[in-house]
């Protein structure tokens, strides 16, 4: 029965990552290309590290944040998977024992987008991927990519807490037999 659960997951994580990279270029108008960029599989793992817990949250940055690195960006590996994993065990571990509304979903979703793009924007600062100020990250991308992922987040709060509780309720019974 927990096998069931976390297929469901990994099927869920995996369509969102197909979504981010084929249909969402299409969805994003011209002018905006570039300055919003989809994090979708980053929002989940959020989701993952509030209602699941701290370990699969990890455990889906770090897996799902490589297959990124390797899917997307080739020239520098491990940047997605060290975020993604970082700041999802982070908040899991911070919100472990906390029922989190809808609030305080939307509101670490959105500190974690922030935190998540800062981090990868530093990276690549330090190995002179970029050289653009901060400032213009933040103005560029950063904020306006935010701004999709909260709506995103908004759209699948329902159905992503009921995914992650249902989950973790069979993890407790098979436990407990």
């Amino acid at each position: 029965m927990g096998d069931r659960g976390i297929n469901r997951l990994l099927l869920v994580m995996l369509l969102l990552f197909i979504v981010e990279g084929t249909i969402m270029p299409w969805l994003i108008p011209v002018e905006l290309t570039g300055r919003i960029v989809p994090h979708f599989l980053f929002v989940f793992v959020m989701f993952a590290a509030l209602y699941s817990g701290r370990h699969r949250a990890l455990f889906f940055g770090i897996s799902f944040g490589f297959l990124q690195d390797i899917v997307y960006f080739g020239h520098l590996m491990g940047v997605n998977a060290f975020a993604m994993g970082l700041i999802g065990y982070y908040t899991g571990v911070l919100l472990e024992r906390r029922r989190c509304t809808l609030l305080t979903a939307l509101s670490v979703i959105g500190l974690g987008c922030i935190l998540y793009d800062t981090i990868v924007y530093f990276v690549n600062m330090v190995f002179r991927i970029t050289n653009e100020s901060y400032a213009w990250a933040l103005m560029d991308h950063i904020l306006p990519s935010l701004f999709l992922q909260l709506v995103f987040a908004l759209a699948v709060y329902v159905p992503a807490r009921r995914l992650f509780e249902s989950h973790l309720k069979l993890n407790q019974e098979t436990e407990e037999e």
